[in-house]
């Protein structure tokens, strides 16, 4: 966990004086609504369909326990009694009444909680690995980095009007988590020849309207030039990113008008003349940032301890523990991902109890710290090999132990039309009957690592185009139509899906994933053989003509 200075907290506190005032504005009429919206965005506010939303930030996904309990209060309190978590590391809460807005900013500040930077045209928050800082074999804590750009880039005055929305995620492992290849700026953490730590970037990945996968602008920048290099991209981006278009204003349709390679030379211009100025990072500063991270005292613990040993006989717990059990950079612990996708239930949805609960439970057994993933999933990062049997039970007894991580009811998926004013079409209730469809486990183990991703529009918060089956809902004629592509993947080899044909009605959709999941199963060349990669050898037509011979 990083602790937060006095300055910090300084900044949010004052933060939430200043809302407090412009929201009284409002509610006096001495605001209008068109007046009040950047101020209301800026602070993470936004009107949806039937109420505002109110969206939190999670700095890099990392929670204290007293933050979750706090997150759970502002439910309870303000709310219906529930939060969703969502692909960028997020909490938003969909019920919140703008009167109460304020003293729920004030409470979430109590804990060093704040909503800045979540919404509007500015740098959003800064996600990473969920297992960054546990993870065999990551090159270093990535979110060490992730902290150093929330501090440059919090209400930085050049890049707080940009012309988009602008998203940077870091990873530092092998396999990515942190999906940087669908993000504005991608950063990858690496070490040169010389075993200097530094990064791969890559810049113009996005979903939404034009989906793009990133490219790499520069193979390797030193971790002292971080901040001066992206500091150069934003200003590039900020002097020609469309300001005329919404739909062309995010710097991927920039660097694709311009291509690569003319971006990678105004970018490199304008880092020469910022490079050895005050933004060259001072080792000191790192280390200051490094110091502030407080880690566990793990203690030396058996690889197989008894409790586990014995607890192996129960199958149920076996199930659990192969799905949702991995492994930690210190022998003796584990990394345990909690499933926010039971069979049923609106995906990445959480109750103000069960948020208390797994604050009591990360205290008891992770040291007081909770992981977002942005596959809408929660972690516990330490958990003793010897206590996952009873946090399995705990777990169980919250209706927090479904064994189906990355399993097809692991589903990724935007509010939709139940909840947003942007949406076209309903997102939950089609994740809530895919995972009725698929709740037998054995089946979901049959077919293995597959994801579903829905979004209720183009504008693509269910992340539907990297989905391995991804659904997008559209408006036809009144309708609600839905697109399915095949093929999309998030990770290290990040691809966008295909479409496979004509869309389907609502009532189609689960059975065209079944089509498509039968074709896999009878085209797979062994049981071992991911859907992505069935998709990838035999291309779209095989499972088209499955979805389509009947309809």
């Amino acid at each position: 966990m990083y602790a937060y200075d006095e300055i910090d907290r300084t900044l949010v506190n004052e933060r939430v004086s200043e809302f407090r005032d412009q929201v009284q504005r409002r509610l006096s009429g001495e605001l209008t609504e068109d007046e009040f919206k950047m101020l209301r965005l800026q602070n993470g506010v936004y009107l949806q369909l039937h109420a505002y939303m109110f969206r939190v930030a999670i700095p890099y996904g990392t929670l204290a326990s007293n933050q979750l309990r706090q997150l759970a209060h502002v439910a309870r309190k303000y709310d219906r009694g529930y939060g969703h978590f969502t692909t960028r590391q997020n909490i938003q809460f969909n019920w919140i009444k703008l009167s109460d807005l304020p003293d729920a900013l004030a409470d979430l500040a109590e804990v060093g909680i704040h909503a800045m930077q979540t919404s509007g045209n500015n740098m959003r928050n800064v996600t990473s690995d969920q297992w960054a800082g546990v993870a065999p074999g990551e090159i270093e804590d990535p979110r060490i980095w992730s902290e150093l750009i929330r501090q440059h880039t919090t209400l930085h005055p050049e890049f707080s009007f940009l012309p988009r929305k602008f998203k940077i995620a870091i990873t530092a492992s092998d396999h990515d988590r942190a999906a940087i290849k669908v993000h504005d700026i991608g950063l990858r953490l690496i070490k040169n020849e010389k075993g200097e730590t530094g990064f791969e970037v890559l810049v113009g990945g996005g979903l939404g309207r034009t989906p793009f996968i990133g490219k790499t602008i520069k193979h390797f920048v030193h971790g002292r030039d971080l901040l001066s290099y992206i500091e150069a991209i934003l200003r590039v981006y900020n002097q020609y990113g469309r300001r005329d278009n919404i739909y062309k204003a995010r710097i991927k349709i920039l660097v694709h008008e311009l291509g690569i390679e003319k971006f990678s030379r105004e970018v490199e211009e304008e880092w020469q003349h910022i490079r050895y100025s005050s933004l060259q990072i001072d080792n000191e500063v790192i280390e200051d940032i490094r110091s502030r991270f407080i880690y566990p005292a793990y203690e030396k613990l058996p690889h197989m301890p008894d409790e586990l040993r014995q607890a192996a006989a129960d199958p149920d717990f076996e199930a659990w523990r192969k799905n949702s059990v991995a492994a930690h950079k210190n022998p003796g612990y584990s990394i345990v991902t909690i499933s926010l996708k039971p069979i049923g239930a609106p995906p990445g949805d959480a109750t103000a109890e069960q948020m208390d609960a797994l604050a009591d439970l990360a205290d008891k057994y992770s040291f007081g710290e909770i992981r977002v993933g942005h596959e809408q999933n929660l972690a516990l990062p330490h958990v003793a090999k010897r206590d996952l049997p009873a946090l399995w039970k705990a777990l169980d007894k919250l209706g927090l132990a479904t064994p189906n991580v990355n399993l097809i009811t692991d589903i990724i998926a935007c509010p939709g039309l139940d909840y947003c004013s942007l949406a076209n079409a309903r997102s939950i209730p089609i994740a809530q009957e895919l995972t009725r469809r698929f709740a037998n486990h054995e089946l979901a183990n049959l077919i293995g690592r597959l994801h579903i991703n829905i979004s209720g529009c183009i504008n693509a918060c269910g992340h539907h185009h990297v989905g391995h089956i991804g659904i997008l809902g559209v408006e036809k004629n009144g309708e609600e139509v839905y697109q399915i592509t095949i093929g999309g993947r998030a990770d290290e080899s990040a691809a966008l899906g295909n479409l496979i044909g004509p869309g389907v009605k609502f009532d189609e959709v689960a059975d065209v994933v079944e089509d498509i999941v039968e074709a896999y199963l009878a085209l797979r060349e062994r049981p071992e053989e991911l859907f992505v990669d069935t998709v990838k050898r035999l291309g779209v037509e095989p499972f088209k003509e499955r979805v389509y011979a009947t309809r």
